[in-house]
């Protein structure tokens, strides 16, 4: 099954907080913004720019959304996307919303990903192709 991923502009990072730590307003403005929480770690990915610069953090990483909204029933999506990755040698973070998977790789390696997933039959787009395309 072949799948459409938009590719955003955007330079973001994953910033690492220590456990129960609250939402700093710096990270909250982003194409994706994102908090996940454990009882060890609070992870923050969001834009790079607005990253204290004494922050843990790795990056900057290109974010590719996957087209959707993707049913809960489907499987394999993900593996379908990250296996033609690993091939290439690229690594992955990946992030799941309600509606669809994201897939962040540093902006080092997004041609090599963007070539992999063609390569693999998948498309690549952009916002402002995916705007025409509605038009």
């Amino acid at each position: 099954m072949s799948h459409t991923l938009t590719q955003y502009d955007d330079a973001l990072a994953v910033v690492r907080l220590g456990p129960g730590s609250d939402i700093p307003s710096w990270a909250t403005a982003s194409t994706l913004f994102s908090v996940t929480a454990t009882k060890t770690e609070t992870s923050i990915v969001c834009h790079a720019s607005t990253v204290p610069a004494k922050a843990r953090r790795e990056g900057p990483f290109v974010a590719f959304e996957v087209a959707g909204p993707l049913d809960f029933a489907l499987t394999g999506v993900l593996s379908a996307l990250v296996v033609p990755l690993a091939d290439a040698g690229v690594s992955v973070f990946t992030i799941s919303t309600y509606d669809t998977d994201w897939i962040l790789i540093k902006a080092d390696a997004a041609e090599a990903a963007v070539q992999a997933w063609t390569a693999a039959g998948h498309t690549v787009t952009t916002p402002d192709a995916q705007e025409g395309a509605d038009a």
